[in-house]
């Protein structure tokens, strides 16, 4: 009988997941904290309804924006370096073969080839694609990592914009006179479950994160609503 034996299911690692989750925690954590800190000082001013509201929505939309122009202005900083960096090494691989065929080699080398099997590798991999094995092994950049400053400023306004909303609708829900109570209980339950779901996709233990996203929301909410309290006036 025919010994077969089944194919390995794809391994998957939280490290591959790590540039995006930290993005999609960070906007989204961002957002709830400076959208429910904000409605906070604002309500403990005793400011009217609408006003609440008005500042609320005006954190969400002026966050997301922020959060999206100051991710895609870092991220096409970094795209132009790296354009710089593959037209750089793509005139040297055409002045300076043997060099560069070396220089590969050495790279393997130092992970662990003997030197014949390091020229080998690095000599087929460059007849295969010489500029992405340089890109890949030699400067670290790949189809996976190249930056990508459109699709990174929608993903920051986005996350960002998913947390906001959060203390908007609970301020929008809630009675005039308890906005700042059910905001910061909302906001502080969205943080601890944030907190969860980024550790638990992250492979880490989730209640260290979650303590820490509560303790810090805590901190902002309460003083942003000492200093409503401080100079605000009756509406």
């Amino acid at each position: 009988m025919e010994n077969r034996t089944a194919p390995r299911p794809k391994e998957v690692h939280a490290t591959s997941r790590l540039g995006w989750l930290r993005a999609a925690v960070l906007g989204a954590n961002d957002g709830i904290l400076s959208t429910s800190s904000l409605i906070i000082g604002v309500a403990s001013a005793h400011a009217t309804q609408g006003s609440i509201l008005l500042a609320g929505i005006s954190s969400l939309v002026a966050g997301a924006m922020s959060m999206a122009a100051g991710e895609y202005v870092s991220v096409s900083s970094q795209a132009d370096s790296e354009k710089a960096d593959l037209a750089r090494e793509k005139k040297e691989l055409g002045s300076s073969w043997d060099a560069e065929v070396s220089e590969l080699a050495g790279i393997y080398r130092q992970r662990g080839l003997d030197d014949i099997l390091a020229r080998k590798v690095a000599l087929q991999l460059m007849k295969h694609d010489a500029l992405g094995a340089h890109a890949r092994d030699e400067l670290g950049i790949s189809e996976a990592t190249a930056a990508r400053p459109v699709q990174a400023a929608l993903a920051s306004a986005c996350a960002f914009s998913s947390g906001a909303i959060l203390p908007v609708l609970a301020a929008l829900l809630s009675p005039a006179g308890v906005v700042s109570w059910i905001v910061s209980t909302v906001s502080l339950v969205g943080l601890a479950v944030l907190g969860v779901v980024g550790a638990r996709a992250g492979g880490a233990e989730p209640w260290r994160p979650a303590l820490r996203v509560i303790f810090w929301g805590v901190m902002a909410m309460a003083v942003t609503a000492a200093i409503g309290r401080i100079f605000g006036v009756q509406a």
